[in-house]
């Protein structure tokens, strides 16, 4: 708790959140109901986060009597887990999503989905207008957003883009290990349209908010915490998570991985970015013909 209140006079509001998260859950664990209510450093810790939500313009949470007991209601009835110190939600088909990317993804993507949910959960906590999303959505969406860099092939199709193989695999997980009342058609177009999308921001920070978030966490595991929007996301945050999701050869095994689509099947990249590695990287690798402008002379 007093992390919490240090934390947040220093302007560092995502690790204030992280010290009253665990304060109060400890608290909770160790106190009745009633003894919550009355006790000093209980009561401290949810004036801490009043405090908190005020600053990140949650106004109606800060507006109750006691800020903060919305969260104690809330915790038994959603589940979290603390990951990197990011409290995130934790539901089973959460668990699941992290147990099928970790079979199909090598250790470097797999640490950068998981990053990326993570920057993303972050960075939308800090923006008034992201805080309510379907944070389930935007985690299984994360999670399984590099399906189609398969290391066992088995979801990688022959003539689908990546991000189109990996919108389908994670569609197929979500049909298979969902609740399917729970995923209706437009729940389950939104986690296929972030992961489609997630390359290509031009289209997809104009979407829904699970979507943007999506492609904004995934973005900002390449540009750094400087870029995050508005700066919310600190240095020692991103510290945090890499340090318990570690990046050694993570530029690496992107240009690999993408090189290695060139060369298996080239139709899918010549009208995308992974052209740029082509081009770059692949011998015998060749735009010419294969462009929208050869295309339209051709047809003169």
């Amino acid at each position: 708790g007093n992390l919490g209140i240090l934390y947040t006079m220093q302007g560092k509001l995502v690790e204030a959140e992280v010290m009253y998260t665990w304060a109060l859950q400890g608290y909770k664990e160790a106190l009745s109901p009633e003894l919550l209510l009355v006790h000093l450093p209980a009561l401290n810790t949810m004036w801490g986060f009043g405090d908190l939500f005020s600053q990140t313009g949650r106004k109606e949470m800060a507006k109750t009597p006691v800020p903060a007991i919305p969260l104690l209601t809330m915790s038994d009835h959603i589940r979290t887990r603390v990951l990197a110190g990011i409290t995130v939600s934790d539901t089973p088909l959460i668990t699941k999503a992290l147990a099928y990317a970790r079979k199909h993804l090598n250790d470097s993507a797999y640490n950068h989905v998981v990053r990326s949910w993570l920057f993303g959960h972050v960075i939308a906590s800090q923006i008034p207008d992201f805080q309510k999303h379907d944070e389930e959505l935007h985690a299984i969406a994360a999670i399984l957003h590099d399906l189609g860099w398969d290391k066992t092939d088995e979801l990688v199709s022959k003539d689908k883009r990546f991000e189109i193989d990996g919108a389908n695999a994670a569609r197929d997980f979500i049909a298979r290990e969902g609740e399917m009342k729970d995923w209706d058609n437009h729940r389950l177009q939104l986690a296929w349209d972030a992961i489609a999308l997630h390359t290509t921001g031009s289209i997809a920070l104009h979407k829904e908010i699970e979507v943007r978030i999506c492609c904004i966490g995934i973005i900002t595991d390449f540009t750094g915490p400087e870029m995050s929007p508005g700066g919310v996301l600190t240095r020692g945050v991103w510290d945090a998570i890499v340090e318990q999701f570690p990046r050694p050869g993570f530029a690496k095994d992107v240009v690999d991985t993408l090189c290695g689509i060139c060369r298996n099947k080239p139709e899918t990249t010549y009208d995308n970015f992974v052209a740029d590695f082509g081009l770059a990287y692949v011998e015998g690798y060749n735009l010419k013909g294969n462009r929208l402008v050869d295309i339209l002379e051709a047809a003169e």
